[in-house]
């Protein structure tokens, strides 16, 4: 059972962009363990209209949408007895996202989460943030709009949540460098040799963290630890040569924050997402989760490696685009997501989804994106080079 402290005179109004996905399903349980501090008044989902229909009946949202226009008729159909606006494709996220709230959770995956969520940041006080691609893709942008509406953002994802718990953002110049975790995924241990034959059920079968399909294999591959480089530099400015990354099999630690003084700050806790979407919902307080405090007494061991790029050449590809700039970072966002779908489907190995972002990468001519439609344009531009491509 989740108990809080949060006593709140009113309700905090929340909005959930991917609310049928894993963070989205966290956050609703959450909500739904204290129903005295939330009032969910949005939810939105990409196709699974089952699940959102139930979501809709149990905290009666408002407005829903749903981006399949296939299954809006029927979604639409059988909440017609109840008092919620039904809304539908690109037009009906942003007409969601108009809705004023306190928090916006932006949890929908992949880039097709860009519009919505900077939509979302011009009627809301506070953006947790857990789509890695907005600030992958168009982070300057990002950013830039963050500031200039005066959003409190807040990291959802567990290294950077970690970090923002961490940082004394009051002296960053003390700070030497920032250090992400990353568990090394399914894969670690293997050699590349074996790695060009894993299947796509052995990708997808994460050691330690429950993940939807896309991020499990990202973590396969690693590219989520370089996505997690990006949007660091991003959320904290600091520059590319202060952000780290290191193995941590057993993803106890989160991250870690080192000061010029020698001494190293990490935030600890167990591999569930829980915590820091509680941390978000909460913030600037606390929740009480005691289903998921640490047992010290099992003698848990903390092990560190350095990465190995070779064999994860993800990461080199991560920072060379965030050193590069322009749309190149764009550019890796998008052809991950094709190639990643594609090794879902079957259509290509798996060693072929970094050959397919090298590709991309080498096949489109730099330029600087000024806008959120150049962003957009430059995804889909490199949507088509990414499918068109073949061992």
């Amino acid at each position: 059972m989740v108990a809080n402290r949060l006593n709140p005179k009113t309700k905090k109004t929340i909005s959930i962009l991917g609310s049928t996905g894993s963070i989205g399903q966290a956050t609703l349980d959450i909500i739904r363990a204290n129903p005295d501090a939330f009032k969910v008044k949005a939810l939105t989902a990409g196709t699974d209209v089952k699940k959102l229909y139930n979501q809709a009946i149990e905290f009666k949202p408002e407005i829903i949408a749903v981006s399949d226009k296939d299954k809006y008729p029927w979604l639409k159909d059988k909440l017609s007895d109840l008092d919620i606006t039904v809304e539908v494709g690109v037009k009906g996220l942003i007409t969601v996202t108009n809705l004023s709230v306190d928090f916006v959770m932006a949890s929908i995956v992949g880039a097709a989460g860009l519009l919505p969520t900077i939509n979302a940041l011009k009627s809301c006080n506070t953006l947790g943030i857990a789509n890695k691609e907005c600030l992958v893709s168009a982070g300057d942008l990002f950013m830039k709009s963050v500031t200039e509406q005066k959003v409190n953002l807040l990291p959802v994802d567990s290294e950077h949540n970690a970090i923002f718990q961490v940082l004394d953002r009051q002296n960053k110049e003390s700070v030497s460098r920032i250090i992400l975790t990353a568990s090394g995924g399914p894969f670690r241990s293997c050699t590349i040799d074996e790695m060009s034959r894993v299947t796509t059920k052995e990708a997808l079968i994460h050691p330690n963290w429950k993940m939807g399909p896309k991020i499990s294999i990202d973590s396969a591959t690693m590219m989520n630890k370089g996505f997690e480089l990006i949007e660091a530099y991003h959320i904290f400015d600091f520059s590319e040569d202060k952000i780290d990354i290191v193995i941590h099999p057993e993803s106890i630690v989160h991250s870690l924050v080192e000061f010029f003084d020698g001494s190293t700050l990490a935030q600890l806790g167990t591999p569930d997402m829980k915590t820091p979407i509680a941390y978000t919902l909460a913030w600037p307080k606390r929740m009480v989760l005691k289903e998921n405090s640490m047992d010290f007494n099992s003698h848990i061991s903390l092990n560190f490696y350095p990465p190995d790029h070779q064999r994860f050449p993800a990461l080199n590809l991560a920072r060379e685009s965030l050193k590069t700039g322009g749309n190149a970072p764009t550019i890796l966002n998008a052809a991950n997501e094709v190639a990643v779908d594609r090794f879902l489907k079957k259509d290509i190995k798996f060693l072929d989804i970094i050959k397919i972002i090298e590709y991309c990468l080498n096949s489109i001519p730099f330029t600087v994106l000024n806008d959120i439609e150049h962003v957009l344009s430059m995804d889909e531009e490199t949507r088509k080079v990414a499918q068109l491509w073949s061992v």
